[in-house]
């Protein structure tokens, strides 16, 4: 008895040792999983359909592929013709090795391999001559390969690294390139032929030897009628069908935004932003439209989305492999021409020195040593904001610049995200109002965006689930709902007005610019939901003469706006503060009448008389609010300086026209923020941002 009680006291150590041996094995010599992290960069649109495929570091096409991604036909041949009990060993299988080997010493030559799914995975994460001792070799893989990863893993494995011919690995590379279509999308011949390639990648490539492919296709077939996969009368019908002669070009859309993303986050799968259909859409247009020029001119296409800044269509060029072609002209920094005249206004209208019912004077006018002319070289004297902006006059817009300051103005769109190029390293100057500067198309587009959404700007999103950017202000609510209302009354381009343009569904406000030397045209617009920036130039800068932006880019505008989905918000509400006036005469005195500093008129007492400043309440006060049982409970606003009638506004809203010592009286209506603002006759301001605080 003690004997026995020894033997087996001396087999159980015996077998723990085994045991942690083999785990000491296993853990010291693991599955080597280099080729299965190798993999195609890939970059898809936000409902998971490839965008773009990139070769993988060792020069393949290794495209991860999932079950879920193939048809389970496909999965059902597989499993059928490779390892039918896939589902049920734990690496190898042992019948299926002992018939191997028994056909293999009865016919003296390999009739089956015996080799699981699993089996074939270490092969080819591991390749090596066929012998033997490799085969043990592979075994000892499977197992590993069984311990570490579920069956959908292993199965995701052989998915993504079977060899499909040439530089193709996987099935999803062997479907976009011989059928041009994703593998879950295969019919029964084109699963079958892919089923049987793997078993002679070189010899049965359908692009180089069409017959043997289809022989190794047929073979499939007929194996799974034999097995009951597939019936007899859909196996003859698949069989008649050709096999592909030649491989197709993988999916080649956004190629320029996938390119920048791949070098930016150097992952294998980037999900963005964009919308494949309506990616589609604006590629076609884009290529659509580059056909009707006659020189080397080329479209870029962004779409956003307003409410998430979701960039949802990105064309930086439609010939990628031409010449030229891989310069991101959606990205490259140019000459707006007029197309940032809206944000000059903006800010203006911010700042109380102007009104879109305001007058203004388009008359000639020197700005020191600058003197800017209108497009078409004709002065239309009195206009109102309104149609200065419309109509794109240069002159209204470089007196308004001139006030504003170009230097706060260029600085009021990089602190919103806009990447400016300057000619020179001298500050900026009233150039930058006609297009002195450079700006990309996406930074545009995130600029029409913000006047979009109230006057809030956001950097644009291109990554799926990305954290949305930090927002900042360009102007407030006020001066983009005058905005809005201006673009939107913006005439249409020749030819849109008698036709298309009457069969707008949706209100879209838009400005068009034009560089100096016809370089550049553009058209940026917005509705309700989305925001559209064209550009039509050549890559390399070269003058366009007569291809203006109303022309050339308004059209591209519309037609890319014909074909988003309609808009799912109304329009936003009459922002508080707005003053809609019928007429200028309506405004208060500061704000109907714009006018050039040098010609306002002469007084010696106006050039002596200071800017107003707010000295009660100062800016950043916390002011009590006062007893509601006062008798009194308003407070008297003052300001020092200032040439009267003083006009005061609490958060954009008109409290009225004082004199200089008249008091401004005021009632809060409650707690919380305040904005005070005094305009004087001159148009000059002050501002102050309180806050208002019951005492208790």
């Amino acid at each position: 008895m003690n004997v026995v009680r020894h033997r087996l006291i001396v087999g159980a150590f015996g077998a723990f040792g085994c045991l942690c041996a083999l785990a000491t094995a296993d853990r010291a010599n693991p599955p080597d999983m280099t080729r299965a992290v190798t993999l195609s960069p890939e970059v898809t649109a936000k409902d998971g359909s490839l965008l773009r495929a990139f070769l993988s570091k060792d020069g393949a096409w290794r495209i991860r592929t999932t079950p879920d991604q193939v048809g389970p036909r496909y999965l059902a041949m597989l499993k059928a013709y490779e390892d039918k009990r896939f589902d049920r060993h734990g690496g190898f299988d042992s019948a299926a090795l002992l018939r191997a080997a028994w056909q293999l010493a009865r016919a003296g030559h390999v009739v089956s391999g015996g080799s699981t799914l699993t089996m074939q995975v270490a092969r080819l994460l591991e390749p090596n001559p066929h012998s033997p001792p490799y085969k043990v070799f592979q075994i000892i893989r499977a197992l590993q390969l069984e311990a570490r990863y579920s069956k959908d893993e292993i199965l995701s494995l052989y998915l993504t690294l079977a060899p499909m011919g040439g530089n193709l690995e996987g099935v999803r590379a062997a479907s976009l390139s011989y059928f041009g279509k994703e593998p879950a999308a295969l019919d029964l011949a084109q699963s079958a032929l892919l089923v049987a390639l793997p078993q002679s990648p070189t010899r049965q490539r359908p692009d180089r030897h069409a017959r043997a492919a289809r022989t190794g296709r047929d073979k499939v077939l007929g194996r799974m009628v034999a097995v009951g996969v597939v019936s007899a009368g859909d196996a003859k019908i698949a069989m008649q069908d050709g096999v592909p002669f030649a491989r197709q070009p993988m999916p080649l859309n956004a190629p320029h935004l996938a390119q920048r993303l791949v070098l930016k986050h150097k992952a294998t799968h980037i999900a963005t932003t964009l919308d494949a259909g309506i990616q589609a859409a604006a590629e076609r247009l884009a290529l659509q439209e580059r056909a009707y020029f006659d020189d080397t001119a080329d479209v870029a296409l962004v779409v956003v989305e307003n409410k998430s800044r979701n960039i949802i269509a990105y064309v930086g060029g439609t010939d990628y492999w031409g010449r030229a072609g891989q310069v991101d002209l959606a990205a490259r920094a140019r000459s707006p021409g007029s197309a940032l005249k809206p944000f000059i206004y903006g800010l203006a209208f911010d700042n109380l020195l102007l009104h879109p019912a305001s007058r203004m004077e388009d008359v000639p006018t020197t700005f020191g040593d600058y003197a800017p002319r209108d497009f078409d070289g004709v002065f239309l004297g009195a206009v109102t904001a309104r149609s200065a902006l419309q109509m794109s006059l240069n002159i209204p817009a470089v007196m308004i610049l001139d006030r504003v300051g170009p230097l706060a103005f260029t600085l009021s769109l990089q602190n919103a995200g806009a990447h400016l190029a300057f000619p020179t390293r001298d500050a900026p100057s009233l150039p930058v109002a006609l297009g002195g500067l450079g700006i990309s198309l996406s930074d545009i587009a995130m600029l029409y965006a913000g006047i979009a959404e109230g006057g809030t700007a956001r950097g644009l999103r291109t990554i799926k689930d990305a954290p949305a950017a930090p927002p900042h202000r360009l102007f407030g609510p006020v001066a983009a709902y005058y905005l809005r209302d201006v673009l939107s009354g913006v005439g249409l381009p020749d030819g849109w007005a008698m036709g298309q343009g009457l069969l707008r569904k949706r209100s879209i406000a838009f400005k068009t610019g034009t560089s100096s030397g016809y370089r550049d045209a553009w058209a940026v617009g917005f509705s309700h939901d989305y925001t559209v920036a064209a550009w039509v130039g050549r890559a390399d800068g070269t003058p366009r003469p007569g291809h203006a932006g109303r022309e050339v880019g308004a059209p591209i505008l519309l037609k890319m706006f014909g074909q988003l989905p309609p808009d799912r918000r109304d329009a936003p509400p009459v922002p508080a503060g707005a003053l809609l006036v019928r007429a200028t005469s309506e405004l208060p005195p500061s704000l109907r009448l714009f006018r050039h500093e040098t010609d306002a008129p002469a007084a010696p007492q106006m050039a002596q008389v200071p800017p107003p400043a707010i000295a009660f309440p100062p800016n950043g006060a916390v002011v009590p609010l006062p007893d509601a049982k006062s008798k009194d409970p308003s407070l008297q606003f003052k300001a020092d300086g200032g040439r009267a009638p003083l006009t005061w506004l609490v958060n954009g809203a008109p409290l009225g026209s004082f004199d200089r010592f008249a008091p401004a009286l005021y009632t809060p209506q409650g707690e919380g923020l305040a904005r005070i603002t005094v305009v004087d006759a001159d148009g000059r301001s002050d501002t102050s941002e309180i806050r208002f605080k019951k005492i208790r």
